[in-house]
């Protein structure tokens, strides 16, 4: 009788119900959105991020992609590699591919909320190589944290002190 409450309780409100064979643990206050299967487990989106099939939630702000074609979700995970100044460094990870067996929603909400967690982008091009500037949200924290991913090959060091300076530039604007 609970399941069948739980159910109908996350059709009603929207949101999707939490599979039997989660990996994960939940934080107090996280919401789920969506829910697919894989052959790995399933894969759990909510307000904060999402959740592979092992049990680990990548946050919304550390997806650089997302992309759904012919039944696999592709998601490349960035890590962060250091700090420039207020600034952080980031480091794509190999792209992992999903084929998810029972999509529902979940492709357009990841879509939805890789996109929604990014404010403004912007590439720019450096001498030893360009990067890009991300203006994120990080979804349950305030404010707006600026990402910088560096191209690959791209003088790592000159990128980072630019970036520090943009931070720089970015945080006295706000004070004004």
């Amino acid at each position: 009788m609970i399941t069948w409450l739980r159910s109908l309780a996350a059709r009603l409100s929207g949101t999707a119900e939490l599979p039997a064979d989660f990996a994960g643990e939940l934080a107090a206050e996280e919401h789920v959105l969506a829910v697919a299967r894989t052959a790995e487990g399933a894969l759990v989106a909510t307000h904060l991020g999402l959740w592979l099939p092992e049990g680990r939630r990548v946050g919304w702000h550390l997806l650089s992609k997302a992309t759904w074609k012919d039944g696999v979700l592709t998601v490349i995970e960035a890590e962060e590699a250091g700090a420039a100044g207020g600034a952080v460094l980031l480091r794509d990870l190999p792209g992992r591919r999903l084929q998810l067996t029972d999509p529902r929603r979940l492709p357009d909400v990841v879509h939805e909320r890789v996109n929604q967690s990014i404010r403004s982008r912007h590439h720019r091009d450096l001498p030893g190589g360009g990067a890009w500037f991300v203006q994120r949200k990080v979804p349950g924290r305030d404010g707006i944290v600026l990402q910088v991913r560096p191209n690959q090959g791209a003088d790592e060091a000159a990128v980072a002190e630019f970036a520090a300076t943009v931070a720089e530039q970015l945080q006295r604007a706000k004070e004004r």
